[in-house]
């Protein structure tokens, strides 16, 4: 499998402040991959960088077989921002459209992959002015948009740190569907998205990688025994905790629509 994106000794600083101090690290064509780091780490940095909006101090990118130049845009890679900003008095297929023919795209092709996108993230009944849509909504159509030109290359800026656990899980499934269409990159500080989805991470932490690997290794090296409880829908955590804690099941860890419980509940529900 080759690579669609590498990056060799990458650096950035800002004056004084070295944002990105010589990082490496490869994504897999077809692979969804999480780049993870805490706000600040400088995973938007290096994002904006691949893109060329942002010139580097040092080290080479090379996406889509192309090496990434400053101020110049490799038109096989797609983008979503961690917040999209549209017009908001458009409809999503008249956006779609405008970005087509922005980008050059035939009517026909626009016409076509509009009415497909605009399904596949579930906005195809929502036929009214984007002003009104709620965050999540706003990112699937981000998402739609930044699929319109078939990339063979996604980036996401942590598209799913605002969203409550529900409009999470809408658009990892948009992601996982996206698989085999696209390579995806995501940065994102929730662990557990990355787990979810991913088939490989980095891990980036004051400017340089600290960990790159395969999920599947990285649950080999650091497994442990936990049982972790997925909810579709919103619920009442409290009432959970309480049903558990008199059952003698104490959870180690409490997540926003997700509780983590005791090794020992784990061995005794494998019985």
């Amino acid at each position: 499998m080759s690579d669609v994106l590498q990056i060799s000794n990458l650096s950035k600083s800002f004056g004084t402040n070295k944002v990105i101090d010589n990082i490496s690290f490869a994504v897999p064509e077809g692979s969804i991959f999480g780049f993870i780091g805490a706000n600040g780490a400088g995973k938007t940095t290096t994002m904006n960088i691949v893109l060329g909006f942002l010139e580097a101090d040092g080290g080479q990118i090379i996406a889509c077989g192309e090496e990434v130049r400053y101020g110049e845009t490799i038109r096989n890679i797609g983008y979503l921002p961690d917040v999209p900003e549209f017009y908001n008095y458009m409809r999503p297929l008249e956006y779609l459209t405008l970005c087509g023919e922005l980008a050059g795209m035939e009517k026909v092709k626009i016409k076509t992959r509009s009415k497909e996108l605009v399904e596949m993230v579930g906005l195809a009944q929502a036929n009214r002015k984007i002003g009104g849509f709620s965050r999540g909504m706003k990112q699937r159509l981000g998402i739609a948009q930044a699929l319109l030109g078939e990339p063979k290359l996604l980036l996401c800026d942590e598209p799913t740190s605002a969203l409550d656990p529900l409009g999470r899980k809408e658009i990892l499934d948009i992601l996982t569907e996206v698989r085999g269409q696209t390579t995806v990159i995501f940065s994102t500080h929730i662990l557990s998205d990355v787990e979810r989805i991913c088939d490989r991470v980095a891990f980036l932490h004051k400017g340089k990688i600290v960990l790159a690997s395969a999920i599947s290794d990285l649950k080999v090296q650091h497994k442990s025994k936990s049982l972790t409880l997925d909810f579709e829908e919103e619920i009442d955590t409290d009432y959970i905790l309480q049903i558990l804690r008199q059952n003698d099941v104490v959870p180690s860890r409490v997540e926003t629509g997700e509780i983590c419980l005791e090794s020992l509940y784990l061995e005794v529900a494998k019985q």
